[in-house]
């Protein structure tokens, strides 16, 4: 009983594995690059301001997750990019602002919207 358990399991994890793809991550990489740097985009930074004043990709605002559901208002009718220093937080304020109806798209890291910045110019020049 316990080897046909187990190996339900095992069948049910695979079976869960097998729907992910990696042709979405793909897509999302190459449309956040074209989000980042247009015209249009707000980017904001939802880490604490002291992390931010550290250091942060042009022209982005400093809105801290705490004060995102305060800024709704706001951030509607525009198109987002957060991001933040590993991903976290971003998740986070991406799932309230979705939820609000706001466009909002995951730069995960601010270093990684730093560097489709920083590609960008280089393509520039």
């Amino acid at each position: 009983m316990k080897i046909q358990f187990s190996v339900l399991i095992l069948v049910f994890i695979f079976s869960l594995n097998s729907c992910k793809t990696n042709r979405l991550t793909e897509v999302s990489n190459a449309n956040i690059k074209e989000i980042v740097n247009s015209s249009d985009v707000t980017l904001i930074d939802v880490r604490i301001p002291e992390q931010y004043a550290a250091g942060t990709p042009k022209n982005a605002v400093n809105i801290p997750l705490a004060e995102i559901q305060n800024n709704i208002e706001s951030l509607k009718g525009k198109k987002v990019v957060v991001f933040c220093n590993k991903g976290i937080q971003a998740d986070q304020a991406m799932k309230i602002l979705k939820k609000n109806g706001v466009e909002a798209y995951d730069g995960t890291t601010w270093k990684n919207v730093k560097a489709i910045q920083d590609e960008a110019i280089k393509k520039i020049n």
